[in-house]
């Protein structure tokens, strides 16, 4: 006999969206690419109850898609597909975690040159432009390079902090130009 279906509160809605983090068990899409709902494992139809151990989420197309079948006669292709997903999401997080610690990389060798013209010019901080000047070079010629370049420049320009900075990009420049080294 079939069951009536009984609607579904909004906190359970959410509580099942919560569990799955907002992601399609089915095929693995999320908002706001997709519009999700809770499908009911053991379908309404077949006896099945409101209860969260037979509540799942879906988006919308592999819900109204799936309808009154029970989980067990979902193609096999769905959960390869969901698998496929979870595997691009997990190498997105690890592509991000990677770029995260190359920025930091960066700024932390940027800040090592930028001490020396601080130092030079006993200041207590450097511009936010040349700070990011700085970190162009590193990205473009290595460390090494910048931390040569700085010190050839205060070491030539000692008086003026305009044309010390100058230099050094002029320096630098010559370096990514000539795509080689000091």
């Amino acid at each position: 006999m079939a069951g009536k279906r009984k609607p579904l509160s909004k906190r359970t809605r959410f509580e099942v969206f919560k569990r799955d983090s907002f992601t399609c068990q089915y095929c693995g899409s999320h908002p706001p690419e997709a519009v999700l709902h809770v499908d009911h494992i053991v379908p309404v139809a077949e006896g099945g109850q409101n209860d969260m151990d037979n509540l799942v989420t879906a988006c919308d197309h592999c819900n109204l898609g799936k309808g009154a079948v029970s989980l067990q006669s979902v193609p096999a292709s769905l959960s390869a597909r969901a698998a496929e997903v979870a595997e691009r999401e997990e190498q997105v997080r690890g592509y991000a975690e990677v770029m995260a610690a190359k920025r930091e990389r960066i700024h932390e060798q940027a800040w090592d040159i930028a001490d020396i013209f601080v130092e030079q010019f006993r200041l207590d901080g450097i511009r936010k432009d040349w700070l990011q000047s700085i970190k162009q070079f590193v990205e473009k010629i290595g460390v090494a390079e910048c931390i040569r370049a700085m010190e050839i420049a205060t070491a030539r320009k000692p008086y003026s902090r305009q044309q010390c900075f100058s230099y050094f990009c002029g320096i630098c420049w010559n370096i990514v130009r000539e795509g080689g080294s000091l």
